[in-house]
């Protein structure tokens, strides 16, 4: 519940920032970079919190993020400049560094064979992406989008306490105080780390980056008002969050590896289909000159992209099960490295896809870049783990994979 409400606060610019885009004049780009601040900040802090969370635990750390986010989350509803909304969204983007710290915490509650699935409990916090497409459009219909935030704050505020008063710690979860940050991070020498992370950058950077750019591209792509663009924008974010325990639950019957490789393939179709723009182009035939229309419609656009929203979080919850296998005496350090990756890709990619559009006039650019990055971690797969490895056997039959 209180990762939900995290997520939720993470990705309210994806629809404020659509009112304010046309109250402040920006292009592309700059509402990219708006929609992105906030998820800077969660991805730089996915680092230190995660390490943190070793040493003082989940509940402590948690508790103080949720708190420090009510006062700024407020604020936005006063801000009248772009670079209000700049500085603010840093301070909000606290919040997305949760993620860093709920996922040790939970994580050491259980045994290794049922990790994958506490921690997709967990993940489905991301959630909370469809819940602001469903909150925040009506708030905004019927108050203006300055309630979005204030209702956004207080609702955290009660959160926060909630999560205190039924939340526990074990002293036995913590690596102890006498551990450095330096002694934790050991783990960024190993090749595996690196390779979870460029994992990750797509089944949550590119998720938390779609959720951010879709409403927005369901107006000015297909003509919808904020309020139904919201609804058919949720078609992907939704499953892409409550799915993840489902894909938990996958890779501890199938193994990290067995799930991540078919979610990258579903990926791969996906991206090549929607990377196919709006398409006018006229033949000449015996009989005179003919012109055909080739692109994809709503129903066809949304039905892929909800396909892929339920691969991604399949693919959220298959990369920490490899965490939780293979590091599960520093799941935190670690966790917060990959988190930091995937939450980098949240951030640089809206900014891309606003770049590329105004470079090239052409809104399925997002997807013709994501469909590159995928190329790249099927190749990375491929070379690594599935040469060696039989992708149909059960994962108690997979031998271990090293990068």
């Amino acid at each position: 519940m209180a990762f939900t409400v995290c997520f939720m606060v993470w990705m309210m610019f994806g629809v404020i920032g659509i009112p304010i885009k046309k109250m402040l004049g920006l292009n592309a780009t700059e509402f990219g970079l708006l929609t992105a601040m906030p998820v800077l900040t969660g991805s730089l802090s996915r680092l230190w919190l995660g390490a943190w969370t070793d040493k003082y635990g989940g509940r402590n750390v948690l508790f103080l993020i949720m708190l420090i986010c009510v006062i700024p989350i407020w604020m936005i509803g006063y801000a009248t400049a772009y670079w209000h909304f700049l500085v603010l969204g840093l301070f909000v983007g606290l919040a997305g560094g949760s993620f860093s710290v709920g996922t040790p915490y939970v994580a050491r509650w259980f045994e290794v064979n049922q990790r994958g699935m506490a921690m997709g409990v967990f993940g489905a916090g991301n959630s909370g992406a469809a819940v602001n497409k469903f909150v925040a459009p009506a708030l905004v219909a019927a108050f203006g989008w300055t309630a979005v935030p204030h209702v956004y704050a207080g609702v955290m505020l009660v959160a926060a306490i909630l999560f205190w008063m039924f939340s526990y710690s074990d002293p036995k979860h913590l690596v102890g105080k006498s551990v450095t940050l330096r002694e934790q991070l050991v783990v960024l020498k190993d090749p595996r780390v690196w390779k979870y992370c460029q994992y990750y950058s797509i089944v949550f950077g590119g998720y938390v980056a779609l959720a951010l750019w879709m409403v927005q591209y369901y107006v000015g792509e297909y003509g919808f008002n904020m309020k139904n663009a919201a609804l058919l924008a949720a078609c992907f974010s939704l499953p892409g969050g409550v799915l993840r325990a489902v894909g938990g639950w996958l890779s501890d019957k199938f193994g990290a590896h067995n799930v991540t490789w078919w979610v990258l393939w579903v990926s791969w179709v996906c991206l090549f289909l929607l990377s196919y723009p709006q398409t006018d182009f006229t033949i000449k035939t015996v009989d005179g000159y003919t012109t055909f229309h080739i692109g994809l419609n709503v129903y066809v656009f949304t039905a892929l992209m909800g396909i892929m929203g339920v691969a991604w979080a399949f693919g959220k919850a298959s990369v920490f099960k490899y965490i939780g296998d293979e590091f599960g005496h520093n799941i935190g350090a670690v966790s917060g490295v990959v988190g930091l990756a995937g939450g980098l890709g949240g951030f640089v990619l809206p900014i891309m896809f606003g770049a590329l559009q105004d470079l090239t006039g052409v809104r399925t650019s997002c997807f013709m870049l994501m469909y590159g990055i995928v190329w790249v971690s099927l190749t990375w797969n491929y070379l690594t783990e599935v040469r060696r490895i039989d992708v149909m056997k059960t994962a108690t039959q997979t031998p271990h994979a090293s990068a």
